[in-house]
């Protein structure tokens, strides 16, 4: 074969393959959710592979602030120490998926899952989670409050008693895609 009349060949395919991929990427791309359909309730992924112990990370889903916390030993230790305190212990209220009704409510002990709401009157609790804090009543064991009515939870998001807040903070559905990817919205447990 005439080599001018096989790179003509050559560079037809490169360009018509190039001319392919660049008419088929808007029709892929269309395949995942748009933003709007994720502040509906499409699942969402948060890389918690750098959130140091003691950290807290917000993302958003479905409007909504999801708290990331990787904990550390001590906090909890300290979900223990506060059990007696607590309206729902045992996290036996449905506000949170069936492999969430634990004492650490969540899937791996080490990271917390919550919606950053309280279960009073909507409003979002202050991320105040570190023990000893000189804000907050003595023996304060760590944990989230309320501002708006005073309502105070745990480190595993379980609301103390004699709190204006009726239920514990709500652990949305989720799973991991990896050891360091959550993807929240999406439920593989079977809630």
């Amino acid at each position: 074969m005439n080599p001018q009349r096989r790179n003509l060949i050559i560079g037809t395919c490169v360009a018509g393959g190039a001319a392919a991929a660049a008419a088929a990427w808007p029709f892929l791309d269309s395949w995942s959710p748009s933003e709007r359909a994720k502040a509906a309730g499409a699942p969402v992924e948060a890389d918690v592979g750098r959130l140091a112990p003691g950290q807290l990370m917000i993302v958003e889903w479905r409007g909504k602030p999801v708290w990331i916390i990787r904990r550390t030993k001590e906090m909890l230790d300290d979900l223990a120490k506060v059990r007696d305190e607590l309206l729902d212990p045992d996290s036996k209220r449905a506000n949170q998926p069936p492999y969430a009704t634990n004492e650490t409510r969540s899937i791996k002990p080490e990271l917390l899952v919550v919606v950053g709401i309280c279960t009073h009157l909507g409003c979002s609790p202050t991320d105040k989670f570190a023990a000893g804090d000189p804000t907050m009543p003595a023996g304060w064991e760590g944990g989230f409050l309320c501002p708006c009515h005073g309502s105070l939870f745990d480190l595993a998001g379980r609301v103390y008693k004699n709190m204006p807040a009726p239920d514990n903070l709500i652990v949305p559905p989720y799973r991991f895609a990896s050891d360091t990817t959550v993807v929240i919205g999406e439920d593989t447990k079977g809630a």
